[in-house]
């Protein structure tokens, strides 16, 4: 999904009728793997993320629109509502692998969990924060951790943001601070723990063209489960 000067009503309600246009063609290809991608702040996620979706030619889920949709019981609803019975029944075995006692305690996260999950389960889509990777099951999911530096990520945000260098570490510091704290309370997890990841990338060794590169050859070889067949 694109980022645009939208509503937000409008954007969910252009992206359901998407889905339902490939649901009436009954045009469902079996597998519907989901790429996810979290990252230190400065490390070029964002533009990273377009670049796949956009080769890919798959939807792109900005961070800040989960986040909007989470917050929004109606959006949030009407989100879920667009699945079909067999994926809203894969949707339910998800949420039943994840821990319900820390789940249902948060209304925010039954939104959050529910409205990702009902994003992986439509599929064809790359996914940016917001814990998707702990949400999504690991078998339809393609994991990525970006990381660098702090000195080469404070370089990137004072270039990004043309700010002076005491601004961007500041930011550098408090977002990750932000990251990590969302990723403790929730998933009991930590951001950069590489065993949470399938691949972790370090894109001030690699670049973002490279980057980027080894994500897509890597979702396009990767064995998948197929979720559509029942078992």
């Amino acid at each position: 999904m694109e980022k645009m000067p939208r509503s937000l009503d409008k954007i969910i309600e252009n992206q359901v009728r998407k889905w339902e246009v490939v649901q009436k063609k009954k045009y469902k290809k079996p597998i519907r793997p989901v790429i996810t991608l979290s990252r230190l702040p400065g490390c070029g996620a964002r533009e990273m993320a377009e670049r796949i979706a956009k080769e890919l030619k798959i939807d792109f889920w900005d961070d800040g629109i989960i986040e909007e949709i989470a917050k929004s019981s109606s959006v949030s609803r009407r989100v879920i509502e667009s699945l079909d019975e067999q994926d809203r029944s894969i949707l339910d075995d998800w949420m039943g692998y994840l821990d319900e006692s820390q789940m249902w305690s948060h209304e925010y996260f039954q939104h959050l969990t529910k409205v990702v999950g009902s994003i992986g389960a439509h599929g064809h889509a790359l996914i940016l924060g917001r814990g998707a990777g702990y949400i999504l099951p690991v078998e339809v999911s393609l994991r990525v951790l970006l990381v660098a530096p702090q000195d080469t990520r404070i370089r990137n945000v004072m270039e990004e943001h043309s700010c002076t260098e005491k601004e961007a570490r500041a930011s550098v510091r408090k977002t990750e601070t932000e990251r990590r704290g969302f990723i403790k309370k929730y998933f009991q997890a930590d951001l950069t723990d590489p065993n949470n990841y399938d691949l972790t990338i370090n894109t001030a060794n690699l670049g973002l063209d490279v980057a980027a590169a080894i994500v897509i050859e890597t979702f396009n070889s990767k064995k998948w489960y197929n979720y559509s067949v029942k078992r």
